[in-house]
């Protein structure tokens, strides 16, 4: 009977063993599941860590290039701004420069009808040739319009134009002789330059 009921003992105790060791082996693959669905875990916030980076610096990138695009942009404006200021200042400041190159011709042959000899019958007319030849001058002058001084004066190729040279050694050399045609300025920019005689 002893023999029957260690027998009982023995199995029960093996039976308990054999609960024992499926309950570890449950608990170990439970612990394995485990790990593999926190490494699966761990690799996928790597991935989507790393996709975030680079999506992170795809963005970066893009507003780098729109800033540099924008900065290009602005400069390019204010370089338009200043252009336009300054041609509209030009235009201003130089408005009457077409009319006065419609003028011009117009005043050389006043000048020219002002070279003629002067008699009793003529006096009157040459009067009023020279009035309005003096308001022409004066109206050319309300708009900044001079007259070049040449004869006398050292040659300048800015604001001369030599088309004859002489040869006298009482005048200094490079100095203008004679104006053969008047050169005019609009207020600092040359309009005509003046046709002259220059020395060597």
């Amino acid at each position: 009977m002893e023999v029957a009921i260690l027998e009982n003992n023995n199995e029960t105790v093996n039976e308990e063993v054999l609960e024992d060791k499926e309950n570890e082996q449950e608990v170990v693959d439970k612990n394995e599941a485990i790990n593999e669905e926190n490494v699966d875990s761990t690799d996928a916030d790597a991935d989507a860590l790393k996709e975030s980076e680079e999506k992170i610096q795809s963005l970066q990138k893009e507003k780098d290039e729109t800033y540099q695009r924008l900065v290009r942009l602005q400069a390019e404006f204010d370089n338009y701004k200043k252009r336009t200021l300054k041609e509209r200042e030009a235009d201003r400041k130089y408005k009457s420069q077409d009319l006065v190159n419609e003028l011009l011709p117009a005043i050389d042959n006043f000048e020219r009808a002002l070279q003629v000899e002067v008699t009793d019958e003529t006096k009157n007319l040459f009067d009023g040739i020279t009035m309005v030849y003096r308001q022409l001058l004066d109206a050319l002058q309300s708009q900044g319009v001079e007259i070049i001084e040449s004869e006398g004066k050292e040659f300048d190729p800015n604001i001369h134009h030599a088309v004859m040279q002489v040869e006298d050694e009482s005048i200094d050399s490079n100095t203008v002789v004679e104006e053969l045609q008047k050169g005019y300025m609009l207020k600092d920019r040359v309009i005509r330059p003046s046709m002259v005689k220059v020395n060597k």
